[in-house]
């Protein structure tokens, strides 16, 4: 943790939702005045997407199905963990970005799935700010959940998660159910030993319960609405947060643990503001003391 280069990382698997979480940090930093590095989990895939189909195949050949860009040889870890390493001291590091589609390929003139160059981050931003897969990983030789000063986990319902991303790949990338069930399937050791353990590190995690009948996510044909869901939110460490002034705030909320407040799904973006705007105006303080700003 570094009072004079802060990093917040947003940690979820695929179709989570963890860019509601960026858009309201993004808010957040707009409204504050909040200069942020921003860093895409998905630059620090190990293979461009031709190259990672070419890898998966080779690999199925030899009996392995279970390679995905959930796990330590699908991710450069140590390169991630050294760039929230080098930011922590120094307010310096290289990032690049995953070109996922056309619209993101075409002003740098290359090809959807590929890496842009890696390029030196922004001088004299206020604090790193990684939205990703792996934002809190931790292995025998990484430790990338030490250096964030704060960690949030964002994690729907395992059914939830499953319709998610079944009804978005089917109709935004043309997958057959087949594919994304592979896709799923594939991925799951990774989950469960890559991303799963990361939401026991994180200092909040924000977890959207469906208030419908998701059984089976195989059949459903469309993703609960935020008015038909709840959000579980729970603190690692509740002291200092104001659990009176939330409950007020936010109508239809109650607390379930001692740690944990439960929110209408509608709500969950002004909880974040409600949650996350102190947390980002205390960095800002000690970043100045540390700095003798103030």
């Amino acid at each position: 943790m570094s009072e004079r280069h802060p990093i917040i990382a947003i940690t979820g698997s695929s179709g989570a939702g963890t860019s509601t979480v960026t858009r309201t940090f993004q808010n957040i930093f707009r409204r504050e005045g909040v200069s942020a590095a921003v860093i895409e989990g998905d630059s620090f895939h190990r293979f461009e997407r031709k190259a990672m189909k070419q890898r998966m195949a080779e690999e199925e050949a030899q009996g392995n199905r279970h390679f995905s860009h959930f796990g330590a040889e699908g991710n450069r870890f140590e390169e991630l963990e050294a760039l929230f390493r080098d930011y922590a001291a120094s307010g310096t590091g290289k990032s690049r970005k995953y070109l996922h589609n056309e619209l993101e390929a075409a002003p740098y003139g290359q090809e959807p799935g590929t890496f842009t160059p890696w390029e030196n981050l922004p001088t004299h931003t206020d604090l790193l700010f990684y939205e990703g897969l792996h934002g809190a990983v931790k292995t025998d030789t990484v430790d990338v959940a030490r250096y964030p000063d704060l960690l949030i986990g964002v994690v729907p319902t395992i059914n939830l998660e499953w319709i998610q991303k079944l009804i978005r790949d089917k109709t935004q990338r043309g997958y057959s159910q087949d594919a994304v069930v592979d896709t799923i399937l594939r991925r799951m050791p990774d989950y469960v030993n890559f991303i799963v353990p990361q939401f026991g590190l994180t200092h909040v995690n924000f977890q959207r319960v469906p208030v419908v009948d998701t059984s089976n996510p195989f059949i459903t044909r469309d993703i609960p609405t935020a008015d038909e869901s709840v959000c579980v939110v729970r603190f690692a460490q509740p002291k200092g947060i104001d659990f009176q002034y939330l409950l007020s705030m936010i109508s239809g909320s109650w607390m379930s643990r001692a740690n944990t407040i439960v929110v209408p799904g509608g709500k969950m973006e002004i909880t974040m503001q409600l949650i996350f705007t102190p947390f980002i105006w205390r960095m800002m303080e000690r970043k100045k003391r540390a700095l003798g700003l103030a």
